[in-house]
């Protein structure tokens, strides 16, 4: 039963406070956390990662849309930093390893993925810069 009390000089309405935390809508102790959507460019840059084994950096990355007549897709460029010997040596394998490799990008096959160029310094610390291109077709 809900009691009120209503005073006469201010015409306010007084609601006991055991009913208005009552009447409020209880909220579970999990919230939602707010989880960005992951894109493309995203998707593109994690999986360089796993191939680099976590050893590089991404410098730039820069995404193109592309079409033809019977395809649609993105063009995606990168440079990717390499800092230290063990690194530089991950490097070289990533170089060896990108044409060749079976890329898993949920709903995106990759058409193309070449290295377009490689800088390497070795003085006075172990250096390596290396641009990959990668063409990629929505899947339909």
């Amino acid at each position: 039963m809900l009691i009120e009390t209503k005073s006469a000089a201010t015409h306010e309405i007084e609601v006991p406070d055991d009913t208005v935390e009552a009447s409020r809508p209880q909220r579970s102790h999990r919230a939602r956390r707010y989880r960005p959507r992951r894109t493309l460019s995203d998707r593109v840059r994690d999986a360089l990662m796993v191939m680099a084994e976590g050893q590089a950096q991404v410098l730039t990355h820069q995404e193109k849309p592309w079409a033809s007549i019977t395809f649609s897709g993105s063009r995606h460029e990168l440079v990717l930093s390499f800092d230290g010997i063990s690194a530089c040596k991950i490097g070289e394998q990533f170089v060896a390893d990108l044409p060749d490799h079976e890329f898993a990008i949920p709903g995106q096959l990759v058409a193309d993925a070449t290295i377009t160029s490689v800088e390497s310094n070795y003085t006075p610390d172990p250096r390596m810069a290396v641009t990959a291109v990668l063409l990629l077709l929505e899947d339909v």
